[in-house]
């Protein structure tokens, strides 16, 4: 499916997004807090779109994707940037590899989310950071169901017009009203061992942006403390993530 989108995908995701997804993408930058000497991997990276401020900065950045039909694409653009495929559920990257982890839009279409997130727990080195950007549920009753509305009805015919494959993002619509809302996928990612979780939401809830660390102490007794630790309610972190 994410193959036969990948030529236009960019062009489609800003036309429905109405210009909003590169605002969203730099606040995921904003809080990541990488500098040169730091390697980041970017998760669904697609054609490596939400990659290029990394590689523009001078920072290691790796592109991974499991569909190789995106992958072709960012290569053929930018083939300065390194692209792996790989699936977020079984990463092929070894314990402590990267300063920082990031997924955009891409959380939700894992079969095992929760796994993706202890996957990318185990990669990501002691002390460091998790920045996830994904659709949410807007906070404003009336908003929120005037963008469902969008979602199951406008989405869709845009996209006919616009997209070379309009099935897949009825997909994606219905992938998105599915999906946990800001508190729950912030206990997911406590539950899954992630320490500090913080979110902020942009456009009015349409999207949350999570901040998570992993704890500097990852030895057998040091990680199973932490994930006890985190085992109780999450509270509301309805606030801007702090920089």
């Amino acid at each position: 499916m994410f193959d036969d989108v990948a030529p236009k995908y960019d062009v489609v995701n800003d036309v429905l997004s109405m210009g909003q997804t590169r605002r969203w993408r730099k606040v995921v930058v904003e809080a990541m807090e990488v500098s040169k000497g730091q390697r980041v991997l970017d998760l669904a990276a697609g054609t490596g779109t939400s990659s290029e401020p990394y590689a523009d900065a001078g920072i290691d950045v790796v592109a991974c994707d499991f569909s190789l039909g995106m992958l072709k694409v960012g290569k053929r653009r930018r083939p300065d940037i390194n692209f792996v495929a790989g699936d977020a559920t079984n990463l092929p990257f070894a314990d402590n590899s990267f300063d920082a982890t990031t997924i955009s839009f891409g959380l939700r279409n894992v079969n095992e989310p929760k796994k993706a997130l202890q996957e990318m727990l185990r990669v990501t080195k002691p002390g460091g950071r998790l920045v996830i950007a994904e659709f949410s549920q807007p906070v404003v009753p009336l908003w929120r169901t005037m963008y469902t509305e969008y979602l199951m009805r406008a989405l869709p015919a845009i996209a006919t017009k616009v997209a070379s494959n309009p099935d897949a993002y009825v997909y994606l619509a219905e992938s998105i009203r599915a999906w946990p809302d800001q508190d729950n996928l912030a206990a997911w990612l406590q539950e899954t061992g992630w320490e500090n979780v913080t979110y902020r939401n942009l456009t009015g809830g349409i999207v949350a942006v999570h901040r998570a660390f992993k704890a500097a102490d990852t030895t057998p007794d040091g990680a199973a403390a932490a994930i006890a630790a985190n085992k109780g309610p999450v509270a509301k972190l309805r606030r801007n993530i702090t920089r």
